[in-house]
């Protein structure tokens, strides 16, 4: 039996390596957002924040993104720029902040950033701008 196993994983290292690849890929990010602590809100869960919390929303998309629509009252901080903005953050520091992007990725890095840097209320908008207006909600330019 060990010998069938051994001439399995010999011969079709390839394949294994591949699914342990897809594997690591698909676990990789729900792993990593409890890790840092980072929640995940919806779009109807975020207008909750926004309403009720006076949440920060922070649009870390690129210039480009931004001009075709942003959610109303977000601020914008591009992805790369986040660590030079830190400084004027900290104001915001005991507040809920909804991190958005155009999916979700990007923001989660965001998030995962702002959570490093010491901000306790730090959300990332699930599936970003395209969620919020397949919710019907608005944008503004």
């Amino acid at each position: 039996m060990e010998d069938r196993i051994l001439f399995f994983v010999e011969s079709e290292w390839p394949l294994l390596l591949v699914a342990g690849v897809l594997m690591v890929m698909i676990f990789k990010g729900p792993l990593t957002r409890r890790a840092v602590g980072v929640q995940e809100v919806d779009p109807v869960a975020a207008v909750q924040l926004i309403n009720h919390e006076d949440a920060v929303i922070i649009d870390v998309r690129e210039q480009n993104e931004w001009s075709q629509g942003h959610l109303p009252g977000a601020r914008h901080i591009p992805l790369g720029d986040l660590s030079k903005s830190m400084q004027s953050l900290e104001k915001h520091r005991g507040h809920h902040v909804i991190c958005q992007c155009a999916s979700g990725m990007r923001s989660m890095r965001a998030a995962a950033s702002l959570k490093k840097a010491g901000f306790d209320r730090i959300y990332s908008l699930k599936g970003g701008i395209s969620a919020w207006r397949s919710a019907g909600l608005p944008v503004e330019k």
